[in-house]
């Protein structure tokens, strides 16, 4: 059961008395004043709200007594469960109203907050979920397969995991996620998990429709959603990496180059570390490798002047000791910035 703490009472007294000339009292389920206009009272047992959450029923006190002050005292009642009491000092007549208005506000403010509460419950417990299904190894056991059905996955069916970065869940973009079961793993990173379908194409192109921005990478189909995700990250790594003009990437086709950039062939830095620093360096070696070593075509793409083009390939060589216009050389060059992104 919900229940306000004094810190949220207290908010709410000090908003509500702002606009209305009582005191008002906010008494837990238990009668005790949590917020107050009064703060010395705070602590203390109210008796009508004692009575109040007793009979479920308005209170109406006539009379200063010892322990409570004139005024009405109305429970707070969620679903079927009363919360709480308000309590207005005053001559019920007229602070009546004022006592209607002020638990009606509390009500939507406590119904707002389990809301909340409940969508961050259900967050937590599908980003847990998530993480035990994407590090699973062996066979599914009939209680993750139960878990999975709530959120529509068929564990005993073949998924292909879409790892899809920078896409924006807007308006109609949005209906994209409710074709297949989807989750949100970072700010800016979706993944989507395609069950037995082999053709992901036409899936994929909606995806990307009227967005330029995203990058997408996609795993085998595979019977482990873990193995899949795993080449799909991997995949994007090598979109990364290279930065190819295809928005796309599918492990089957960038296998080799996975595998190469997670290989330890050398035991010295990688020197392409030494380009991060320097990004359009960066961009000109990997333009260069994506238009097979062409000074025409590479300058062509970055816009620049052949003798600029010549210029930075130098600098690449005196940063790195490595000379891209080697194809060894640039060979090695090419798997230092793979392994940057693995």
């Amino acid at each position: 059961m919900f229940e306000l703490s004094e810190k949220q009472a207290q908010e709410i007294v000090d908003k509500m008395m702002m606009d209305i000339p009582y005191n008002i009292n906010i008494m837990n389920g238990k009668g005790v004043i949590i917020g107050s206009g009064k703060k010395e009272r705070v602590g203390t047992i109210h008796q009508g709200a004692v009575k109040a959450l007793s009979t479920g029923k308005m209170v109406e006190v006539w009379e200063d007594g010892r322990y409570e002050k004139k005024g009405t005292n109305e429970p707070i009642v969620i679903g079927d469960a009363p919360v709480g009491v308000i309590g207005i000092s005053g001559n019920p007549d007229e602070v009546r109203p004022f006592c209607n208005i002020v638990r009606t506000t509390v009500s939507l403010l406590i119904e707002q907050r389990n809301t909340l509460e409940d969508l961050a419950n259900e967050a937590s417990r599908k980003k847990a979920f998530l993480e035990l299904l994407l590090a699973h190894e062996g066979a599914y056991s009939q209680k993750l397969r139960k878990e999975a059905a709530a959120y529509h996955i068929d564990l005993l069916l073949k998924t292909t995991v879409l790892y899809i970065k920078n896409f924006t869940p807007a308006e109609q973009n949005a209906k994209i996620l409710l074709l297949q079961p989807s989750f949100r793993i970072q700010e800016d990173i979706w993944l989507m998990l395609v069950q037995n379908q082999q053709d992901c194409n036409l899936l994929i192109r909606q995806i990307l429709h009227n967005q330029p921005q995203v990058l997408l990478a996609s795993g085998k189909q595979e019977a482990s959603i873990a193995e899949s995700y795993r080449q799909a990250k991997s995949a994007m790594g090598i979109l990364l990496a290279l930065k190819p003009s295809a928005q796309t990437i599918h492990f089957g086709e960038a296998e080799f180059l996975v595998k190469l950039s997670h290989a330890e062939l050398t035991d010295t830095l990688n020197t392409t570390i030494k380009l991060e620093d320097t990004a359009d360096l960066l961009e000109t070696l990997r333009s260069f490798i994506n238009h097979n070593c062409s000074v025409s075509q590479t300058s062509e793409a970055l816009n620049i002047h052949r003798n600029t083009l010549q210029y930075r390939l130098k600098r690449i060589e005196s940063l790195t000791g490595k000379d891209p216009r080697n194809l060894l050389q640039l060979f090695e060059l090419t798997y230092g910035l793979l392994a940057l992104y693995k």
